[in-house]
């Protein structure tokens, strides 16, 4: 038998069959679509940009191998979801955001969704914590407290901790930067040592990614994209070696879609930084099946559902591809993609609230069809403020119908072989492809983010989407579409903030106090030496909370030892 009759007979429908259905599309698009149907044909696209056809038919996948471009769960090309029996043995983890005020006031809002079924919490920290500062620094005037929590030192992660068992929870800490991560979540595996609590029995994950520092946020004082980098990577190095159960890093998609792009950069630059990751780690020794079981990466499911789930199985396929060709890994479980999905904030108006429900209720689902392992549905209240306690039930309680009531959870990857869903998975598949050596010509991620390309990327995809926006192409119902009159005096409960900076002033005052200066000043000298012999920090800043030196005093180490950096001129 011929190579190609091979292929052919490992195609999912035979080519006479294919050949008749050309021939019948053919005669059906031009007797029985109107002129107009059949002009419109081409200038329907996804948000990527893919075209999308009126009619799929097996013709669109008549080249597609079933076991080598679907397979089955749990098995190579891990298209249909990385474990066998899927959510039959393991439902996802049902993740909600806790952020807000101090540590003693989400304390309490932890313990609320763990009351209510919350099977994992995701911990928000405020600007000032998350930009590596002090409550009571300039610099976080008006922000402490504010879109999440205040932490500056040890003391903070235990009161935000206090009274639940560390060994019996999944915790992600969305730290986002990479010196944040050498600090924050050093602060609670402290906290879990001082409580007897073995690090092999902490679960969770750090989000730990330097393009969120170098690209995706601002603030006014930037560590150089190398730096920063390294900083990521001494996280992952030192966590793989220290807690089994922890992922060191959560390569975040969601955050640079939100700030601007479209699925393919979202999964591309993720798959990117990985891979700079694990060429950095091979580098200092490490093997790659050490380091890739404990990726994860960090996903936003935006409104264009089907896309959304042939993105979730498409990047699967290329990761494990990458893993076997580019790596050599050996340990299947280098090969599986995990990821977390947050539904998109970025599509939650502030006009028509209750609105928000479905769309987000839709992106969950996307999220759940595409595969995903834990996942986080925003509440309707998002352009106003942290999730009242109302919305953030809501939200709890919607993953739970999704899991319990609607019946998508009793099968494997259920829209497996549509036409539509398959001809877009490979598309999907080609273009992150694509996307990912663009960047590795480019002399990979670092080089990329240096030279202000990846700036120019999200800019440029910005201003296309705003017009999209407000020429009514890209439409918004309630907003830009069937607007109602009285739309925007909806009235909606806004979540009050409780006052934070007095109680955390008043903390680092005491902090101050009671410490002994001597061994501050000695472990800052420490740290201070050690950026520049290229050894892991993890341990030096594990020592420091440990004597009560606080995240702000760590973070200017860093600024002052390492400088900093500007966010290149778009032009």
């Amino acid at each position: 038998m011929s190579e190609n009759s091979k292929k052919e007979d490992a195609c999912l429908f035979s080519q006479a069959h294919i050949r008749q259905i050309k021939k019948d599309y053919q005669d059906w698009f031009q007797h029985k679509l109107s002129d107009t149907d059949r002009e419109m044909e081409g200038k329907y696209f996804t948000h990527s940009g893919i075209p999308i056809k009126m009619m799929y038919t097996p013709a669109d996948a008549e080249d597609i191998h079933y076991s080598e471009d679907i397979g089955f769960s749990g098995q190579p090309p891990f298209v249909r979801g990385v474990y066998p029996n899927m959510y039959r043995g393991r439902l996802f983890t049902v993740r909600q955001l806790a952020g807000l005020g101090a540590p003693e006031d989400c304390n309490k809002r932890v313990k609320y969704l763990l009351k209510h079924g919350a099977t994992g919490v995701n911990i928000l920290f405020d600007l000032p914590t998350i930009r590596g500062y002090n409550s009571d620094d300039p610099e976080a005037e008006g922000n402490v407290g504010h879109c999440g929590a205040a932490v500056d030192s040890i003391w903070d992660m235990d009161a935000f901790f206090a009274d639940i068992d560390l060994a019996k929870i999944s915790t992600s800490i969305v730290t986002h930067l990479p010196s944040t991560s050498l600090v924050i979540p050093a602060m609670y595996f402290a906290v879990a040592q001082q409580r007897g609590i073995d690090l092999a029995k902490l679960a969770g994950t750090c989000q730990n990614d330097f393009i969120m520092e170098t690209c995706v946020g601002s603030a006014p004082e930037i560590l150089p994209p190398a730096v920063s980098f390294r900083m990521q990577c001494d996280v992952v190095e030192w966590i793989c070696k220290n807690l089994p159960r922890w992922n060191p890093v959560s390569y975040n998609g969601y955050n640079l879609r939100e700030a601007g792009t479209d699925a393919v950069t979202e999964v591309g630059i993720a798959i990117a930084n990985a891979m700079a990751t694990a060429r950095e780690l091979i580098r200092r020794g490490m093997h790659i099946d050490e380091i890739a079981p404990r990726m994860s990466f960090f996903w936003d499911l935006h409104n264009d559902f089907f896309e959304e789930i042939a993105k979730c199985r498409a990047s699967r396929k290329v990761w494990y591809e990458l893993m076997q060709e580019n790596f050599g890994a050996r340990n299947p479980k280098s090969m599986l993609m995990r990821f977390h999905v947050q539904t998109a904030g970025v599509t939650l108006p502030a006009t028509e609230p209750l609105n928000n429900i479905a769309r987000s209720t839709i992106q969950g689902l996307a999220a759940v069809l595409g595969g995903c392992q834990s996942l986080h549905i925003d509440s309707y209240d998002e352009a106003y403020s942290a999730p009242t306690e109302e919305a953030a039930l809501v939200s709890l309680r919607t993953q739970q119908i999704i899991q319990n009531e609607t019946g998508v959870v009793n099968t494997v990857d259920p829209l497996a072989g549509s036409y539509y869903i398959e001809t877009l998975t490979r598309q999907m598949t080609e273009r992150i492809r694509n996307y990912i050596r663009k960047i590795e010509d480019m002399g990979g991620l670092v080089a990329a983010v240096e030279s202000g390309w990846l700036h120019r990327q999200i800019s440029q995809y910005n201003n296309a989407y705003q017009k999209k926006i407000e020429s009514g192409e890209m439409k918004i119902v309630g907003v830009n579409h069937m607007k109602a009159a009285d739309a925007a005096t909806c009235p909606i409960e806004v979540f009050e903030y409780p006052e934070t900076y007095t109680r955390q002033k008043l903390k680092l005052d005491r902090l101050r106090r009671e410490r002994d200066p001597e061994t501050v000043n000695r472990q800052l000298d420490t740290l201070r030496s050690k950026c520049h012999t290229g050894e892991n920090l993890y341990p030096y800043c594990m020592d420091a909370v440990k004597d009560l030196v606080t995240l702000g005093e760590i973070e200017e180490v860093f600024r002052e030892e390492f400088g900093l950096w500007s966010f290149p001129l778009i032009t």
